[in-house]
């Protein structure tokens, strides 16, 4: 939940970066515009202002008007998308969180139709799906917001985020379901299952059978983000994890401790990568 609404705020701080402020002395382009567009843009700028003093209300409002009066403005849909985006709550059920996370999705959605290459528009999607497929846990919406992902990559190949969000998406599926599998398992049972215990062979082998691959798919992702980011901190944290679901899988004890050697020793490196930035910050204040 906490990297959620990180995340969350990473999107936001998308607003503030804003490059685009209306100035009253009208320059060559905005003599090019029409009177409509420019309102426009003075919406735009007005819902700026009003998400940096955190009036998230107003400033949906504002960007509902600059879209109004300007429908090509990519930036008023952007934003307004992301602003519903940051309004939702992972996993609160009450009708107007729902349709914020509808809303946000809906917005980001319109701008791909428009503009099919929009990286902001395409992670911002992926995002609010993944959150939106929490609780109720959603492998359908799991699966769409890692669709979008893909589609980062197909467009940016170098940039290490959406591996990562793939991986983070395969850990959410495969740690749920072996969840589930200890908890039907000791139910069945009567027996307890430590989550530190290997599974028993008959929901290991049917671990293992469905969700292989899921794992495996992650794995490679995530090692894909390192490579192309080497103290990527939440993607070594995010492979430590999926190894030890991988170790879940194995069918002898030696297998499965490798694997829960391999996990340990990202465990370090996340240590190790903590502890450098601490420094770096440290020498710089």
């Amino acid at each position: 939940m906490k990297y959620k609404f990180l995340c969350w705020l990473a999107l936001g701080f998308s607003l503030l970066a804003v490059t685009e402020v209306y100035s009253p002395a009208p320059s060559v382009q905005e003599h090019q515009l029409t009177a409509q567009q420019i309102e426009a843009r003075k919406w735009l700028n007005d819902g700026v202002e009003a998400y940096k003093k955190s009036s998230t209300d107003e400033a949906i409002e504002d960007f509902k008007k600059a879209k109004e009066l300007d429908p090509s403005l990519t930036n008023a849909q952007l934003y307004l998308a992301t602003a519903y985006s940051s309004q939702y709550i992972p996993g609160a059920p009450s009708p107007q969180n729902i349709r914020y996370g509808e809303l946000a999705l809906e917005g980001f959605q319109e701008l791909l139709e428009k503009d099919p290459n929009s990286l902001s528009a395409i992670d911002g999607a992926g995002l609010i799906l993944y959150n939106m497929a929490g609780l109720p846990f959603s492998i359908e919406k799991m699966e769409e917001a890692k669709s979008y992902h893909q589609k980062h990559i197909q467009i940016a190949p170098n940039d290490p985020e959406p591996y990562y969000w793939i991986g983070v998406i395969d850990w959410s599926i495969a740690f749920r379901s072996n969840s589930v599998l200890r908890d039907d398992w000791t139910k069945k049972t009567s027996r307890e299952l430590d989550p530190s215990d290997a599974m028993p062979e008959e929901i290991r082998q049917e671990f293992a059978t469905k969700y292989g691959d899921v794992v495996q798919e992650g794995i490679q992702n995530l090692t894909k983000a390192i490579a192309l980011r080497t103290d990527y901190a939440d993607a070594v944290a995010y492979l430590n994890l999926l190894y030890r679901q991988k170790a879940d899988m194995e069918r002898n004890s030696i297998s499965r401790d490798d694997d829960l050697k391999t996990a340990d020793d990202l465990v370090d490196q996340v240590k190790a990568i903590k502890e450098k930035e601490m420094k770096q910050f440290e020498q710089n204040q």
